[in-house]
């Protein structure tokens, strides 16, 4: 896949692309050489149940929540005007991609060079309020009812941060995206960065995909939700940092923690 896909483009600055293609080069293929080996859960649940339990509840959920999407929408025209969908290209399961969609929550003020500005400086006041109590992501139910998402599941990354992982990591994709994966396990590294104990908690779930830890899963988004535990900073556009690539270690990391990784060794050269 092509990390520059339309739709991509206005997310990675140069700079982050020229770190990326950095970690790749460098660190890359002594990651695939020398993770472990994903093996996928097989049972009649991965292969029917769960398709069959998201298709009866995100069919029940799609018709509840249809007046408040139209609510929702019209609020959105108002707020940040026409088109009233963001559309970004997702990568699905086996490494397919698909289109989200969510509502716009976030205007198109640029700088003086014609850049736009950060995302911190784009969410409306009304778009903080829709982010904060995960308002945009009802419409992910008329993506679990097509098939191309899971009620539980990986969160669907953009493709330039899917050709950024390790074959390992990539292996997340052995199932449908969902839309959230809730952590259930510790991960070593990952003080290092949110990444790292992501990926290795989504590989998990594949590993281990049940009907009883999705139930499980279940009750923790739904307490995730209530608690607005999920975005924190995020829900006012902070925060917002992309996995990069693995450092020395095999640790996935992001923007942010690469720059406080140089910024450490530069203090420990002076």
């Amino acid at each position: 896949m092509n990390g520059n896909t339309v739709g991509n483009k206005s997310l990675v600055s140069n700079e982050e692309e020229h770190v990326a293609q950095m970690l790749r080069e460098k660190y890359l293929q002594h990651k695939n050489e020398t993770a472990a080996e994903v093996h996928p859960k097989n049972t009649f649940y991965t292969r029917y149940g769960k398709r069959i339990l998201d298709i009866i509840i995100s069919l029940i959920a799609f018709l509840i929540l249809l007046p408040l999407n139209f609510i929702l929408g019209i609020c959105t025209f108002f707020d940040v005007g026409s088109p009233i969908f963001f559309r970004q290209t997702r990568v699905g399961k086996g490494g397919k991609t698909f289109t989200m969609i969510k509502f716009r929550n976030m205007n198109e003020k640029k700088d003086k060079d014609g850049k736009l500005l950060p995302p911190s400086q784009r969410v409306t006041k009304f778009g903080k309020i829709v982010r904060k109590l995960s308002l945009d992501e009802l419409l992910n139910f008329w993506s679990v009812l097509k098939g191309d998402m899971s009620l539980i599941g990986p969160r669907p990354q953009p493709v330039f941060i899917y050709d950024r992982m390790c074959d390992r990591h990539k292996m997340r994709t052995a199932v449908r995206p969902g839309l959230e994966c809730p952590r259930v396990i510790h991960v070593p590294g990952e003080d290092v960065c949110k990444f790292q104990r992501t990926f290795e908690n989504d590989v998990w779930y594949v590993e281990n995909v049940s009907f009883l830890l999705d139930v499980k899963m279940v009750w923790l988004l739904i307490k995730m939700v209530f608690t607005f535990k999920k975005r924190g900073d995020q829900a006012e556009g902070k925060g917002v940092s992309y996995f990069v690539g693995y450092n020395q270690d095999g640790i996935a990391i992001s923007m942010i923690a690469y720059k406080e990784m140089m910024k450490c060794k530069e203090e420990l050269t002076v």
